[in-house]
């Protein structure tokens, strides 16, 4: 077995606010999801605006992946049970493989801290062929839970005992 201690990998994330009515100055989850990819080394490559419309999700995500730098997406909003909230079901439509213990574990998390109401996420993660996608509720609080409790985490490669980055050579086998 290899003992040797893991180096830290640098990943390239995508934001993306999902959103009808924030901007950039109005933004507050995605400056917190800035912040704290860019603390823990990684770099943030782009960062994204797009109306709550399933089309336009999923066009944009797609351009993303097209364009074939970013490791990890993360969005924000969309994720909640009203008439507009559709990004799950676009997240649905193009994942390759679901990460349901995401969904469960932030859950988990959420209940701990505003108990049934955490029902009402609908947080998602998965792959999309080679890329990892993490959908988060819009709220700044729910963002940092996801973050600091879950994600950096799995996206940190010295990460023990496992973490989804040393998965990444091996997701096209």
């Amino acid at each position: 077995m290899n003992n040797e201690k893991q180096q830290f990998k640098s990943l390239n994330i995508s934001v993306l606010i999902i959103s009808d009515t924030r901007t950039e100055s109005s933004d507050k989850s995605g400056k917190v999801l800035e912040d704290r990819i860019k603390s823990c080394g990684h770099s943030l490559v782009s960062k994204f605006f797009v109306k709550d419309d399933p089309t336009l999700i999923k066009e944009k995500i797609l351009k993303i992946l097209n364009e074939k730098c970013t490791h990890v997406i993360i969005s924000s909003g969309g994720t909640g049970l009203t008439g507009r909230d559709s990004t799950p079901e676009v997240l649905k439509e193009i994942i390759t493989k679901e990460i349901p213990g995401f969904g469960e574990i932030f859950r988990n998390i959420s209940f701990k801290k505003i108990g049934t109401s955490s029902l009402q996420s609908r947080a998602i993660a998965g792959l999309i062929n080679k890329t990892f996608i993490f959908a988060l509720p819009g709220s700044p609080s729910a963002c940092k839970d996801a973050w600091d409790e879950i994600i950096k985490f799995q996206l940190d490669s010295t990460t023990k005992p496992c973490n989804l980055v040393e998965l990444m050579p091996r997701l096209d086998e």
